[in-house]
């Protein structure tokens, strides 16, 4: 019993690690000149889905209103939040759930991505 315990704990605490959150290059007063704050939304928002999908994760759902996008790849749960902040700039988060040692490197490979589709 004490090692269910312990597995479950273990477990739990892994859990937590997979979140990785990116942010759009900082523009100290809101996005660059000539940029949109919709414009920079949509970029960003256009980079996570496709971010996910270059890694293999299925899109299961997708609401541009709220900025959640879930997706899965076998046992690991993927939710993506794109959040235009106060500021104008734009907040990506990517979080990670469910059975993380099928792929622990998945949530390093999104965000590189990420990166990737938005010229960094």
């Amino acid at each position: 019993m004490k090692s269910k315990v312990r597995m479950l704990v273990l477990a739990a605490g892994l859990s937590t690690l997979g979140a990785c959150v990116v942010y759009d290059p900082y523009y100290p007063y809101g996005p660059p000149p000539g940029v949109s704050p919709v414009a920079a939304y949509d970029r960003s928002w256009n980079a996570a889905v496709g971010a996910m999908r270059d890694q293999g994760v299925e899109i299961d759902g997708q609401d541009r209103s709220t900025g959640a996008i879930d997706g899965h790849r076998g046992g690991i749960t993927v939710r993506s939040r794109v959040v235009t902040q106060a500021d104008g700039r734009v907040r990506v988060e990517f979080n990670m759930g469910g059975t993380l040692s099928e792929d622990p490197g998945l949530s390093d490979r999104i965000s590189r991505a990420y990166d990737v589709r938005m010229g960094r």
